[in-house]
């Protein structure tokens, strides 16, 4: 077997471990973070991270309709229209429209709601400057080749060559 081909395979066979640890860390991670959302909102029924993003997604771009909200996500009109019939029913958000539209529905947060958006927010600004930290060990010419690589690695499977 020739180095090259060696070097693949020991490449594959890190990035399936990272596949597995970053899987890890986020069961981890959601963990946490819903135990800290309970300590901070009462809730009865659980949240999923998706349901959780959906109303970061909410937050971010609100008033916002269902169309949007399921393109923004990449996930169907038919399981986002699910998710905020829960939403809703739970005092996550509400529906409104707006005074010059009254045939489109939208979405916007409840103050409950929004308490959970801080919450979520707080999280992805520690999350993004802990990797900016670890990022940090790296000169600009290795950034730029992991840039590369990221993006390369992602158009691999954004191209469904599986």
């Amino acid at each position: 077997m020739n180095d090259n081909l060696k070097t693949k395979q020991y490449i594959h066979g890190l990035f399936i471990h990272f596949l597995h640890l970053k899987e890890q860390y986020e069961e981890r991670e959601s963990g946490a973070f819903l135990g800290e959302v309970q300590k901070v909102i009462s809730f009865e029924a659980p949240l999923n991270m998706t349901e959780i993003h959906v109303i970061a997604c909410i937050g971010e771009h609100e008033p916002i309709n269902l169309t949007a909200i399921a393109d923004r996500m990449d996930i169907s009109k038919g399981n986002i229209s699910k998710i905020c019939a829960k939403l809703v029913k739970q005092d996550w958000a509400r529906k409104t429209q707006l005074s010059d539209n009254k045939k489109e529905i939208f979405f916007r947060l409840t103050s409950r709601g929004k308490k959970l958006f801080d919450l979520h927010e707080e999280l992805h600004v520690k999350a993004q400057e802990q990797f900016m930290s670890f990022l940090g060990l790296y000169n600009e010419t290795e950034l730029e080749f992991a840039k590369r690589f990221l993006g390369d690695i992602i158009q691999f499977y954004d191209a469904d060559k599986w």
